[in-house]
């Protein structure tokens, strides 16, 4: 049966006069919440999760030709043209997004197969995100987020919810918790559960996956994850880029990108080899698929800052959708000698006075280091990518000068 038996994909859509920027918005957070949403439905093999990709996928498309058809209307004359044409990349570049998770949900609803390491290192990499129905007679049923005081108290952020048809993305605190809206859930293992259990009356059953016992399938699954991290970053630094217009940032995504092409070569040759020694090779065409749509995450961040790379004056509507986030990203050189040479990270945090979390290393002739992954310590000429808020980055920007 078809998971969105009942509702249709093909309805008929007409211009109405929209807000771009509410559009760009809510194609942004669609797409930063369908990677996360995919990757989820194949670590716990969720026909539900991966529905709900499905649902968010054509909501896409919708949102992608209303943006399209506002656009065009904007268009009067060739200076419009040059400054919406990298508008209309960006629009493009977050439809790729959720085709390629699409296609990753896919691996799921069709059955494809995935081998049990790739399970077994998606949950360090994706996080614990579940879906639930809330009950009518759960506690939190008809509360606000901010009178339930869910993340203070147990660790876990609701981060969506649908109601009917209609999608809350990024739920704020006056947003209500109503009987049998579908809640996207994200926590720690330790809480999830229990929160899972109180909002929809029934048990939580935490995914189990066994380790990998062939080298080749370990290192290929290494390097996915690897592709993930690396494409998700990939997209935050281009929307950065187009919020500062910034070529430098947008450089970084460029090279992001090289080096996801450069992971899925290693990939696949990692991938043919320990076909020779699985069991059931046909179990790795999910793992393919996985990667090649992983890879086009990453290709769709760069057109999302391409404009910039051509230097094409960002439009003000872009920098108004985008600036939407509290949090920023930002580049800064460490110079040698400054605050934060020869500074130690642990988890992002560098040991400096900043309230800057470093997620990315570029050390020059040596490539990049994700720090999430490991502790590292910075050198002066180290590039970093940081995030956190405007006046931290400005403070940040000190602290690696000399």
């Amino acid at each position: 049966m078809d998971p969105l038996e009942g509702e249709t994909s093909s309805a008929s859509i007409e211009y109405e006069p929209v807000s771009v920027k509410d559009v760009l918005v809510e194609m942004k957070d669609t797409a930063e919440l369908l990677i996360d949403l995919s990757y989820s439905a194949v670590l716990h093999r969720s026909e539900q999760l991966a529905t709900e990709v499905l649902r968010l996928e054509e909501r896409m498309d919708v949102l992608e030709l209303r943006a399209r058809m506002s656009l065009l209307m904007a268009a009067r004359k060739p200076a419009d043209a040059e400054q919406l044409a990298p508008v209309l990349g960006i629009v493009g570049a977050a439809d790729g997004i959720s085709d390629a998770a699409g296609d990753i949900a896919k691996i799921v609803l069709e059955d494809m197969g995935l081998p049990e390491a790739m399970r077994a290192a998606l949950p360090e990499a994706a996080g614990t995100l579940v879906r639930g129905v809330v009950d009518p007679n759960s506690p939190y049923t008809g509360r606000t987020l901010k009178d339930i005081d869910l993340e203070s108290e147990t660790g876990v952020r609701v981060i969506a919810l649908r109601r009917g048809t209609d999608w809350l993305l990024n739920p704020g605190p006056n947003t209500r918790v109503e009987a049998d809206d579908v809640a996207l859930l994200r926590g720690p293992d330790s809480s999830i559960g229990d929160v899972y259990e109180t909002l929809t009356g029934e048990g939580y059953e935490a995914p189990t996956v066994e380790a990998p016992d062939i080298d080749d399938l370990e290192r290929a699954v290494d390097t996915i994850i690897h592709m993930k991290d690396f494409s998700e970053l990939a997209v935050d630094l281009a929307y950065s880029s187009v919020l500062f217009d910034s070529e430098e940032l947008a450089e970084e995504v460029r090279n992001l990108e090289v080096e996801v092409d450069a992971m899925q070569s290693r990939f696949e040759a990692w991938t043919l080899r320990a076909a020779a020694d699985a069991s059931d090779p046909v179990v790795l065409r999910g793992l393919i698929q996985l990667g090649n749509s992983t890879e086009r995450i990453s290709d769709s961040a760069i057109e999302i800052s391409e404009g910039v790379l051509r230097d094409i004056d960002v439009h003000p509507v872009v920098q108004l959708a985008v600036q939407e986030s509290d949090e920023i990203i930002t580049r800064v050189v460490v110079d040698p000698d400054s605050d934060l040479d020869d500074t130690a990270v642990t988890a992002g945090v560098p040991d400096a006075d900043s309230m800057m979390s470093v997620i990315a290393i570029r050390r020059p002739g040596e490539g990049w280091l994700l720090v999430a992954d490991a502790d590292a310590e910075l050198r002066g000429g180290d590039v970093l990518i940081s995030k956190g808020t405007r006046t931290a980055a400005a403070d940040f920007r000190e602290l690696a000068s000399a």
